[in-house]
């Protein structure tokens, strides 16, 4: 069973900061925090190491939900996605991140640092959190995402 109080989060380099900043957040939350890497923006890394080893994680057990952040969260989400277990949504605003899970039942999303503020992510991050899946008519098309 995975841990459903710890979110997993990582980034390639182009998302550090903005990772660092929604760790903190995590945190002030209550929420225990996998960080995933990557431990700077001073190296060029590729977002694909990342994403997988967010996916890794969950597979694992250790994370339910996570967190991905490069430049503008399209890379990341694609290469997050291709792990049939993740249903990873990029988002830009709060709707977009409630929308994600109540119609997607996304268990993690992907943010783009060079594309939204700190403020607008960690408004995010609470919808991402707080919202529960709706089921009912999305079901359906859920499955057929797998």
């Amino acid at each position: 069973m995975a841990d459903k109080d710890t979110i997993g989060i990582a980034s390639d380099h182009a998302g550090y900061e903005l990772k660092a900043a929604l760790r903190a957040e995590l945190e002030a939350l209550g929420h225990g925090v996998l960080d995933l890497g990557t431990e700077s923006a001073a190296r060029s890394v590729d977002y694909p190491d990342f994403a997988r080893a967010l996916a890794e994680a969950m597979k694992a057990g250790r994370i339910a939900r996570g967190i991905l952040v490069c430049g503008t969260g399209i890379g990341i989400g694609i290469a997050a996605n291709r792990y049939p277990w993740v249903r990873c949504g990029v988002v830009h605003d709060e709707t977009s991140a409630r929308l994600t899970r109540e119609h997607n039942d996304a268990n993690v999303i992907a943010i783009g640092a060079r594309l939204i503020g700190v403020e607008t992510a960690k408004d995010c991050l609470k919808a991402f959190l707080s919202t529960a899946y709706q089921g009912g008519r999305h079901v359906q098309r859920v499955a057929k995402l797998s």
